[in-house]
């Protein structure tokens, strides 16, 4: 089975890092590079090379997690004063573009180095910021202005048009499923479904939307799953035929300190059978504040995505009820 994968960084790596797992599933991942804050966007602004940061998490989640290499690529350094907060890894990989003289070579370099399970590709190759316009009329420029503007987006764009990469539409071509999420809606899932092409190549294939477990300040506030539905479909210009949620409860202790960030569960009033619920919270503590922290397990994750994906196959080719 082969499985195509649409997002950003956290989320998409948390479902690849189950995924990998399985011998019997080809998995290819391709991710949004509009990113323009942190480590990446300095890299972005000072290098002109598209930013690395969502491709780092991606390429390290399909790799051996106990390689030194993995390691390395993960390092971000905690001292100083220049280097304060920069990643090595998107270091490795804004050098490899210099010496390849091209991102998707660079990260073909890396991929080959670590021994990936998998692919991981570029929706595009074109330098494009995200530009979003917000129910009081504003319009922001740039991800990481968006994410801090904290209010209802209307609409999101692309500062031009970006043809796909080439090598993105040949896998999408050959897909059996294709996944989109979890992550952030506006600034990681829907980015890729804006790029020329995209929505086109995908339109006939059994699309799988991976509801995120908790609403995110500032984008998805008060947003529902059939609102994250209904958005992701209004970009991707086709249906979704599979939503998976969760349905397991969250620590009443963990729901509170999210609620004095505004943020709260994405809840599901639909009974359609599309939507399938199923128990897959992990709570992990963050290694940067301590707190507790609600994320998809990466194994329940893969193996629902697997079994409904199997389903759709077979919807699709009559062998399966």
């Amino acid at each position: 089975m082969k499985i195509v994968a649409f997002g950003g960084g956290t989320g998409l790596s948390t479902l690849l890092k189950g995924l990998k797992d399985f011998p019997d599933t080809e998995v290819t991942a391709i991710v949004t590079v509009m990113d323009d804050g942190g480590s990446s966007g300095i890299i972005r602004e000072e290098l002109g090379v598209l930013p690395p940061g969502d491709i780092r998490n991606n390429i390290i989640a399909l790799a051996e997690d106990e390689s030194l290499m993995a390691q390395i690529m993960a390092y971000r350094f905690r001292d100083g004063e220049r280097f304060k907060d920069q990643s090595l890894g998107n270091l490795i990989i804004a050098a490899l573009t210099k010496i390849n003289g091209s991102f998707p070579m660079a990260i073909e370099s890396i991929s080959s180095i670590l021994a990936i399970k998998g692919r991981v590709l570029p929706v595009t190759e074109e330098s494009v910021k995200l530009i979003a316009r917000f129910e009081d009329g504003q319009i922001v420029v740039g991800e990481s202005n968006i994410t801090k503007k904290n209010g209802k987006i209307k609409e999101i764009n692309l500062s031009s048009q970006a043809k796909p990469f080439s090598k993105a539409i040949d896998e999408i071509s050959m897909s059996d499923v294709i996944v989109l999420g979890p992550g952030s809606l506006f600034t990681s899932i829907i980015p890729n479904l804006l790029v020329d092409g995209i929505p086109e190549a995908v339109k006939d294939k059994p699309k799988i939307l991976i509801a995120n477990l908790m609403t995110q300040p500032g984008e998805t506030t008060g947003m529902s799953v059939e609102d994250h539905v209904k958005t992701v479909e209004n970009y991707l210009k086709s249906k979704i035929d599979r939503v998976i949620i969760n349905s397991q409860k969250i620590p009443q202790a963990v729901l509170k300190r999210y609620e004095k960030e505004n943020s709260e569960p994405v809840m599901c009033k639909s009974e359609d059978p599309k939507f399938s619920r199923i128990d897959m919270v992990k709570i992990i503590v963050d290694k940067m504040d301590g707190q507790e922290k609600v994320r998809h397990d990466p194994h329940l994750l893969a193996q629902a995505v697997r079994q409904i994906s199997m389903g759709l196959i077979g919807d699709k080719s009559g062998i399966h009820s």
